[in-house]
């Protein structure tokens, strides 16, 4: 019998909390990656490196600093605590949080992927739609994001991966709160902290292999479906 098959109902209450914000966390940062991607590959401006450093930090930070970082930042005493707090919104400590989390982290690999699938775009493209009378929207839309999707893809794929595994900094900002925060990553450390609850991380162990495996996979097809449809190579 499959792992998921035997999921008690609080573990599938886990697994969907930790869909949703996987998801939550990959959209929230699409936009933001596939524009900051873009700026890095095809802009110089001043401060460049340092957005970029800005930008890749939470790669080489331990997530627990990141965790903490966002929680000196959103926290009801940061410095957008009061403000949220006037605006209804909380941060820390709720499923808000947990997305935040996921999303910090997964944005540098977002940015990444998406840079260099659009430094690989040839510039002369763009310029030939350019003379035709295309705006820089209408290129972007029309040329560079064709021809760079597949790095997109690959982009989000791993983003969303990234925040089905995120564990350091979500815990540090949104706590493990069942029903709430508390997702696969986080269950999976509880139940080896309990006495009897080996067999609830295992299952949820297994839950966790497959789901990022079918993601690898999905997006695998996914992209070479678009490199073949861009002539761009074969299976």
């Amino acid at each position: 019998m499959s792992a998921v098959a035997v999921l008690s109902p609080a573990e599938w209450e886990t697994l969907w909390l930790s869909l949703q914000v996987s998801l939550a966390a990959t959209a929230a940062v699409a936009g933001p990656g596939v524009a900051l991607g873009w700026l890095l590959a095809r802009r110089e401006f001043p401060g460049k490196l340092l957005l970029d450093t800005l930008v890749h930090l939470p790669l080489v930070l331990t997530p627990v600093v990141v965790g903490y970082l966002l929680l000196l930042t959103f926290g009801r005493s940061g410095p957008l605590g009061p403000l949220l707090e006037a605006l209804g919104i909380e941060v820390a400590f709720t499923t808000l949080g947990a997305v935040l989390a996921a999303a910090v982290v997964a944005l540098p690999l977002v940015v990444r992927s998406v840079r260099t699938a659009v430094e690989l775009v040839d510039p002369g493209l763009e310029d030939a739609a350019a003379v035709l009378g295309a705006g820089p929207l209408r290129r972007f839309r029309t040329v560079t994001l064709p021809l760079a999707a597949p790095g997109v893809v690959a982009g989000l794929t791993l983003g969303f991966a990234r925040s089905l595994g995120e564990f350091g900094a979500t815990i540090t900002l949104a706590g493990s709160i069942a029903g709430e925060t508390r997702t696969l990553p986080l269950a999976i450390f509880q139940g080896t902290q309990v006495p009897g609850g080996d067999g609830a991380a295992l299952r949820l162990t297994v839950v966790s292999v497959l789901l990022s495996a079918a993601a690898l996979l999905a997006s695998e097809l996914v992209v070479r479906r678009l490199r073949r449809g861009a002539g761009g190579g074969q299976t």
